[in-house]
C-alpha cells in the first residue's frame, strides 16, 4: 500500500511539472479530459451568433483571455476584467499591448467601466450581478454566461469528501433566473 502511494505520489509530482496551466490554458489535459462534451448547448456558437464585427464586447472574469482572443475580435472594440492576481498580471502582458481595453476588477458589482458600455457582456464561469450586467449593457445589448452551478461534479466530491457542504448554494438556474428578470432581462435561452 505505501508503495503504491508513492508511486502515485511520484506520477503526481511529475504531472504537476510538466503542466504549464496559465489563466485558463488547459491545453495540457486536452483530449484526456472532457468537460463539455454532454452539454445541451454549445457556448462558443452562442457568443459568435451575437457577436458582429462593430460589437462592443466585455469578456469579465476573463481569466488569461485565452478564449477572448480564439474570438479574433477587433481589439479596439473589445475589454475584459479579471481579479485573479496571477491571471491580471498575465492579462497585463497579453492583452494590453494588443489595445484591449483591460481591467483589473475583482467584484462583480462594480465593474470599472461606463454605463451603457457594451452591446455584448460573455462570462464563462465568473460571478456576476445581474444589476451590473445592466447596468453596462446598451439597450438591446446580450449577456451570455456558462456556469457550471452549486452541483457541478458533486458526484465525485461527495466520493472524496462525503461531508463537504455544497459551494456557491445559490449558482443555481432556479434562483438566478428571477434575478434577471427583475432587472428587466429578457431570458432567451436557459
Amino acid at each position: 500500500m505505501k508503495k503504491d502511494r508513492e508511486k502515485l505520489k511520484k506520477e503526481w509530482e511529475a504531472e504537476e511539472q510538466c503542466a504549464h496551466i496559465h489563466g485558463w490554458d488547459f491545453s495540457h489535459i486536452k483530449s484526456r479530459y472532457e468537460e463539455e462534451g454532454n452539454l445541451p448547448w454549445d457556448y462558443d456558437a452562442i457568443v459568435r451568433h451575437y457577436l458582429t464585427e462593430k460589437t462592443r464586447v466585455l469578456d469579465y472574469d476573463t481569466g488569461g483571455g485565452e478564449y477572448l482572443l480564439s474570438l479574433h475580435h477587433p481589439y479596439d472594440l473589445t475589454a475584459a476584467t479579471e481579479g485573479y492576481p496571477p491571471n491580471v498580471e498575465l492579462c497585463k502582458e497579453k492583452l494590453l499591448p494588443l489595445g484591449i481595453d483591460f481591467k483589473e476588477c475583482g467584484d462583480a458589482s462594480a465593474i470599472p467601466f461606463e454605463d451603457e458600455s457594451f452591446d455584448l457582456i460573455i462570462n464563462r464561469h465568473g460571478d456576476f450581478d445581474p444589476h451590473e450586467i445592466f447596468r453596462l449593457l446598451k439597450p438591446g445589448g446580450y449577456f451570455v454566461t456558462q456556469q457550471v452551478g452549486n452541483r457541478n461534479d458533486r458526484d465525485l466530491v461527495l466520493r472524496v469528501l462525503p461531508q463537504a457542504e455544497e459551494p456557491f448554494p445559490d449558482a443555481s438556474l432556479l434562483i438566478k433566473a428571477p434575478r434577471f428578470e427583475k432587472e428587466g432581462f429578457t431570458l432567451l435561452q436557459i
